[in-house]
């Protein structure tokens, strides 16, 4: 069980990290016009589904991750809407 939990903690500190170096370039450049508006919608709602996914499964790996790239996809896609 460990291992499995090992693993999941992993995979959820390199997918949540792999949003930052787009966080910090929109927030330097306020520039967003290569970015989908539409997959960020759709990839803020499917974080969301598995926040809440992992809030009904009580795995922390889980929750807590897809929380954190919910709200860095959220600021991309505020962002997205502020500088059209």
């Amino acid at each position: 069980m460990i291992e499995t939990d090992l693993v999941g903690v992993i995979a959820a500190i390199c997918t949540t990290i792999s949003f930052l170096p787009q966080v910090i370039k929109v927030y330097r450049t306020r520039r967003t016009g290569d970015l989908s508006l539409p997959m960020y919608v759709i990839f803020c709602f499917g974080v969301f589904m598995w926040t809440w996914y992992g809030i009904m499964m009580r795995s922390w790996p889980i929750i807590v991750s897809n929380a954190i790239v919910f709200v860095l996809c959220g600021y991309i896609m505020a962002m997205k809407i502020r500088y059209k």
